[in-house]
């Protein structure tokens, strides 16, 4: 949350001349309702049944980048399918930098908290294992720039002999 998913996967997609998709936007287009609305109908429990048909669906479209939600590593199914389906990274913050970034945003259900560091500890202690455990490549985001984040992607994936 607030790593640079959406912006970074964007502009990767860019760069390689694929198509883009974020599961959060994709969810919140095809039932009209903004995350936070999800979140108060249904709780995270059926927001992420939603997330999970989602992912599974664009995980299984080949030449795209896809962005997904924080959360989407909780479920097993969620990281089988990105695993077997294409490269999965990482990009890192320490829980600083993501309070920096997220700290005005209204739009994160997780964070409307009295203390929305301290949650954010929780959930990157709850969540980094799962991400390491998943992922191809790590990136860490700090306070470079998205061009700079991208970059460094593209050269990870040279590397792999995937770019």
């Amino acid at each position: 949350m607030g790593s640079g998913k959406t912006s970074v996967g964007r502009k990767l997609a860019g760069e390689l001349q694929l198509e883009f998709f974020d599961s959060d936007h994709e969810i919140e287009r095809r039932t009209g309702a903004n995350i936070p609305t999800i979140f108060d109908i249904e709780g995270e429990a059926g927001f992420r049944k939603r997330e999970a048909i989602v992912i599974d669906e664009l995980s299984a479209k080949s030449n795209i980048v896809l962005a997904t939600g924080g959360g989407a590593v909780l479920n097993a199914q969620n990281r089988a399918h990105l695993r077997a389906r294409g490269t999965v990274i990482y990009l890192r913050a320490s829980a600083d930098e993501l309070y920096e970034r997220t700290a005005r945003d209204r739009n994160r259900p997780l964070l409307q908290t009295d203390d929305p560091r301290a949650r954010i500890v929780e959930l990157l202690q709850q969540r980094e294992p799962l991400y390491l455990e998943t992922a191809d490549l790590n990136v860490h985001t700090g306070r470079q720039s998205v061009q700079k984040v991208v970059r460094e992607i593209i050269q990870q994936l040279h590397k792999l002999g995937q770019a």
